[in-house]
């Protein structure tokens, strides 16, 4: 098994660059499908080279998945420039996978907005309390004979029970890297992480429920420093079955951005 999320099989491909998968993307969900985290974190690398320019970086970023992202060999991912501009800019990723006639169609989907960055140092501040430290944090390594997921891949520091205490909150970073033979960027590390957050601090049982998450959405007001990323997250459900994680981010300094995820709640 490869130490990567994916491999770049042809980055020429006509149809955006192929990737091929690993075991470490498979979902908790079902061993067919991929978790949103890894699928996030891919089309993230696509907005970051799309064009890319030294004065800019991410500050909106809303990931829709359009169905179950398949575990297959045949992964697609490309970006374009949807709304150029000097200060502000409009981007556009598609991951793309086979459908059930073969072709390729798309699966996951991001569009971003991207800043120019300026000079507001005097403006620095955020008046979210910091989590509380990584040194706090309780080390959560699954067990050697757990089947391999997407949450075998993470380290995990859990500051509470993130799945009944409400907010959850944890430290994690991935033991893998994003693609093969590649170092993840800032942003790329808290895409790999973010996802998360779906289902922390719900109280709700994984053997009676499923809650699965149709987006993600990150509003970035600070870069990540550091390999780790932290997450405190609560969960808000109707009596319909339809739910939102809500949460914030941090690395080892503070807080850097807030998240919001729309979830699909179902009896299992």
């Amino acid at each position: 098994m490869t130490d990567a999320y994916y491999e770049l099989v042809d980055p020429h491909d006509s149809r955006g660059e192929r990737f091929s998968p690993s075991d470490h993307v498979i979902s908790t969900w079902g061993p067919g499908m991929q978790n949103a985290a890894p699928v996030s974190a891919l089309l993230v690398r696509a907005l970051e080279r799309c064009s890319p320019r030294d004065d800019t970086r991410l500050s909106r970023v809303v990931v829709d998945l359009l169905g179950p992202v398949p575990v297959t060999d045949q992964l697609w991912v490309r970006a374009r420039v949807e709304r150029p501009g000097n200060k502000i800019e409009l981007l556009n990723a598609d991951m793309l996978a086979p459908g059930p006639d073969g072709e390729p169609r798309p699966v996951a989907r991001a569009i971003a907005w991207r800043f120019q960055r300026s000079d507001a140092e005097e403006l620095f501040s955020t008046p979210t309390a910091p989590l509380r430290p990584l040194s706090e944090g309780r080390s959560r390594l699954p067990d050697d004979d757990t089947n391999q997921t997407y949450i075998q891949s993470l380290d995990w520091r859990w500051l509470n029970d993130i799945l009944n205490d409400s907010p959850g909150e944890c430290w994690a970073r991935p033991l893998v890297d994003l693609v093969k033979g590649e170092s993840m960027t800032p942003m790329e590390r808290l895409f790999a992480v973010a996802d998360v957050a779906n289902g922390m601090g719900s109280g709700l049982s994984l053997g009676d429920w499923t809650f699965l998450n149709t987006d993600l959405t990150v509003h970035v007001h600070r870069v990540p420093e550091g390999e780790w990323i932290g997450v405190q997250a609560e969960n808000h459900y109707g009596r319909d079955g339809v739910g939102v994680s809500r949460g914030t981010l941090f690395d080892e300094h503070g807080a850097v951005a807030a998240l919001q995820q729309a979830q699909l709640v179902r009896r299992r």
